[in-house]
């Protein structure tokens, strides 16, 4: 079936929706005398008629039910996969003594904000203020840097021509497969000798050169794109920065989005990097900060730490609110040729 005839049904079918419900909110009387007539026949088929009504509905009420039962299996098995964060969120509201006696209870039998009150004082005088002030400017100009950069390189191995280009794509796709646990003693070395301990150099800096899963989705997008664009620009004087300014970046704003949304989940939610570089409880980020919040050497309020990490997925949820249009167009025409 064509793009066209796709349209085509579903203009009729939105024009039929939007009648129907027009002429139910307009003309109440009208729509109750239609409608009613049509359900009382079918009814009527249905229990005076069953064989008929059978060849006539079975169809409709097959397909019903096998939507039925599909969206319920995935309407389970997405609860089964955000009920610790519902738990969490309902235990950030109880108290002490019943976060740990009423486990299976997501209803808290009094609410309680003293959690979230005391949680955002934080420890050692440092109130979680500055926790995320850090990881904000820290996700933030981690995004930034690691899109833009990536967004270069993607463009010089999809568009430019070099000596061993196939070669050097090759070398950054193989650093995907390195883990990252390897790298961290010869950075901590080189940090170490660069005087960059207790910065937030190595959280930023490393991103200035890119990110190879950004680059390589990049290059899928732009190589999409079609050359005439480039080489019209060229026509008209555009340079190489021009066009990449001009051509090329408004054009792959999906990618773009979709690589702002992984890089600031994955410096927001980076744990391992800050707790080894980062050695002033003043510069921690919210994830080390909820790590320390947690003393396992003393008592834990625990509902003071389910408080903060749920206020920890706020930044992370706005930002998939605001992207998820980028994100999934991103995702779903990476790769495509236009």
């Amino acid at each position: 079936m064509s793009n066209q005839t796709l349209a085509r049904v579903y203009r009729n079918y939105r024009k039929n929706i939007t009648s129907t419900i027009r002429s139910i909110i307009f003309y109440p009387m009208h729509a109750y005398r239609t409608y009613y007539h049509q359900m009382k026949r079918v009814i009527n088929n249905i229990i005076f008629h069953p064989a008929d009504a059978y060849r006539m509905y079975g169809k409709h009420v097959r397909h019903a039910m096998r939507g039925l039962v599909f969206h319920a299996i995935v309407i389970a098995f997405g609860f089964v996969m955000i009920y610790p964060l519902i738990w969490m969120l309902a235990s950030s509201f109880k108290g002490e003594s019943e976060i740990w006696t009423e486990t299976s209870s997501l209803i808290p039998n009094e609410l309680n904000l003293d959690n979230y009150r005391s949680g955002w004082k934080g420890f050692a005088g440092i109130s979680f203020t500055t926790f995320f002030k850090n990881s904000l400017w820290v996700s933030g100009v981690s995004t930034l840097a690691s899109v833009f950069s990536s967004a270069i390189v993607a463009y010089g191995f999809a568009r430019i021509r070099f000596t061993g280009k196939k070669f050097w794509f090759a070398v950054m796709l193989s650093t995907m497969m390195l883990p990252s646990q390897v790298q961290l003693i010869p950075q901590y070395i080189l940090f170490s000798k660069l005087d960059w301990i207790n910065s937030y150099k190595p959280l930023i800096i490393p991103r200035f050169f890119g990110m190879p899963f950004f680059i390589f989705m990049m290059v899928q997008f732009i190589r999409g794109i079609p050359i005439e664009l480039d080489e019209a620009a060229e026509i008209d004087g555009c340079s190489r920065a021009g066009i990449f300014f001009r051509i090329i970046l408004p054009l792959i704003k999906p990618a773009l989005g979709t690589s702002a949304i992984f890089a600031f989940y994955w410096s927001w939610d980076d744990f391992l990097t800050p707790l080894i570089y980062l050695n002033d409880p003043r510069k921690y980020t919210v994830s080390v900060a909820l790590r320390n919040f947690a003393d396992p050497s003393s008592v834990t309020n625990w509902g003071a730490v389910f408080a903060m990490g749920i206020l920890a997925l706020v930044p992370v949820f706005l930002l998939f609110i605001l992207f998820q249009r980028y994100m999934v167009e991103g995702i779903s025409t990476t790769g495509l040729k236009g």
